[in-house]
């Protein structure tokens, strides 16, 4: 049999899309996103005071919300200060525009 190379159906830009629709894929971090988007930077403890989950539920919607690039975290011992990651945030706008059509 030949080895077939798996052709990459999707563009770079409906896999991206995906990463950033997946990861606000929930209220929680719909909500994260929101807040963010008014204010410069939000705290963790800030973010657990207002949100009714527990805090590990809370950190790992954080992980996920960093993890497709849509906010950033610096550590400011003891907590972490959690920002948008604009560059990021205004490309998952395009991308959604473009798809949405709108």
């Amino acid at each position: 049999m030949k080895n077939l190379k798996k052709l990459e159906v999707y563009t770079e830009e409906q896999q991206k899309t995906a990463r950033y629709a997946k990861a606000m894929g929930h209220p929680v971090r719909m909500y994260v996103l929101e807040l963010l988007s008014t204010q410069s930077c939000c705290y963790s403890g800030d973010l657990s005071d207002e949100l009714p989950i527990a805090k590990s539920t809370l950190s790992q919607h954080l992980k996920e919300l960093k993890s497709a690039g849509l906010i950033q975290g610096e550590i400011e011992a003891p907590r972490i200060k959690y920002c948008l990651n604009k560059e990021n945030w205004k490309e998952a706008q395009v991308l959604f525009k473009q798809i949405l059509r709108i």
